[in-house]
C-alpha cells in the first residue's frame, strides 16, 4: 500500500492532540515513502499531513476541486495536481489513486468522504477499506451507529467488511503494512 488517500479536517481551531497525531503519520509515511493522495488544501490537518510528509521525503497529489482553487485555497506543497470540477469527482479520484483510505478526525466534509468509500464498495465498485483513525475515541459514536444499522438489519451484511479501526498509531501502521 504505496499511495495513501486521506480524508482529514480543514479546520484550523482544532485541538493540538489531532496535529500532533497528524504529523507523526506524515513523518513516517514519508520515511516509508509512502505518496499522500489527499484534498489539497491549505489548512487544518490537510496542511499538516502534506508538510510532514513532505518534510519525511514522501510524494504528495492534491486532488484539487475549482470552488477551493477559486477561494485560494490550495496548497502549494504536492508533487502533483489533479484538477476537479466539484466535491463528486474529488473523492472518485482520490479513492481511484489510492491504494487504502485513512478517515482522520474531521466534519461533514470528512464523513461524506468516509460514506463514499463505504457505499461505493457494498455495491461492489471497488474493494478497499477505509481506516478510522480513531484518535481521542473521536469515532466511537459513528461506530456505535455503524452497529446499530447492522442490528436493527438496514445494511445488507457486516459493515465492518469495509473498515477496519485504529486505536492507536501502533494499530494504524500495522494495518498499513498488511
Amino acid at each position: 500500500m504505496n499511495k495513501i488517500g486521506i480524508f482529514c479536517s480543514a479546520s484550523q481551531t482544532i485541538d493540538d492532540i489531532y496535529f500532533q497525531k497528524t504529523e507523526e503519520l506524515g513523518k513516517w509515511m514519508g520515511e516509508q515513502g509512502k505518496t499522500l493522495v489527499y484534498g489539497g488544501a491549505n489548512m487544518g490537518l490537510m496542511e499538516c499531513v502534506a508538510q510532514t510528509v513532505k518534510q519525511s521525503g514522501g510524494n504528495i497529489i492534491g486532488v484539487i476541486p475549482s470552488k477551493l482553487e477559486e477561494s485560494k485555497r490550495v496548497s502549494a506543497l504536492p508533487d502533483r495536481f489533479l484538477h476537479t470540477k466539484n466535491l463528486s469527482d474529488r473523492k472518485d479520484i482520490i479513492l481511484a489513486e489510492s491504494d487504502v483510505m485513512i478517515a482522520l478526525p474531521g466534519g461533514i466534509g470528512t464523513l461524506d468522504e468516509v460514506f463514499h468509500v463505504m457505499a461505493s464498495a457494498t455495491i461492489g465498485y471497488h474493494s478497499k477499506k477505509i481506516i478510522f483513525y480513531n484518535i481521542n475515541g473521536f469515532y466511537d459514536d459513528l461506530l456505535t451507529v455503524l452497529k446499530m444499522c447492522e442490528e436493527k438489519q438496514f445494511t445488507r451484511g457486516e459493515l465492518s467488511l469495509y473498515y477496519d479501526v485504529a486505536n492507536t498509531f501502533k494499530e494504524l501502521t500495522n494495518l498499513l503494512n498488511k
